[in-house]
């Protein structure tokens, strides 16, 4: 089995959406391989790799794809939980996880693209008003205090993940998706998850409709 680590700039994916607040719908799925007819399928026990530059990054989505698999009653493992931040991503790290666990399949998912546009809009004013009677019947004072937030930054983002499943008897690609998400933030929203919830929903549902899970 060969993987490889995509460039640093992933560190922008779930670092930047796991700590802002995002806006999305489901992601958009294209398989990029058919399951052969020859592929030793279904699978029962699956170590779940990501292939991010960021530890906290891969942990939390190997976790979610795991708690989905897991409900769909195939075990799962996720590799983050084998390892710590120092332990180095190469093919051996993942293959003695692989003996330990005694997996037959590795669902490895990495980042294909991520495109992000930020605009900068205005901030709708808040205004105080204060009514102060006076002197004169029916005559009041007013005080008109108007405040106009700094200008704020919103993003537009489409991101692309690449999911394989690969085969530890052949050590062969069996399937693969590519999974399409736009989605917009702003900068100082609060966290939500749902990008990565949506991930590995898609992931798990395209993996037990095309018969690759053992459950």
């Amino acid at each position: 089995m060969s993987w490889t680590l995509v460039r640093p700039r992933t560190l922008l994916l779930f670092g930047m959406v796991a700590a802002l607040a995002a806006c999305s719908t489901g992601p958009q799925i294209t398989r990029t391989q058919e399951v052969p007819e020859t592929a030793d399928t279904p699978y029962k026990n699956i170590l779940v790799v990501t292939l991010l530059s960021k530890f906290d990054s891969r942990r939390y989505l190997e976790q979610e794809v795991v708690s989905q698999l897991s409900a769909l009653g195939t075990t799962a493992v996720a590799s983050t939980s084998l390892m710590n931040t120092k332990t180095p991503m190469i093919r051996d790290t993942f293959m003695k996880m692989v003996e330990n666990i005694d997996a037959d399949a590795v669902l490895v998912t990495q980042l294909s693209s991520l495109r992000s546009v930020g605009t900068v809009v205005d901030m709708s004013p808040e205004a105080t008003l204060n009514l102060r009677p006076t002197a004169y019947w029916n005559v009041f004072s007013v005080d008109l205090t108007e405040y106009v937030e700094p200008q704020a930054v919103e993003f537009e983002h489409s991101l692309v993940l690449r999911s394989e499943l690969f085969s530890v008897r052949t050590q062969e690609p069996v399937w693969g998706i590519e999974s399409k998400s736009k989605f917009s933030l702003g900068f100082d929203q609060a966290k939500d998850y749902s990008i990565i919830i949506n991930e590995a929903e898609a992931i798990a549902k395209y993996l037990s409709r095309d018969g690759l899970l053992a459950n």
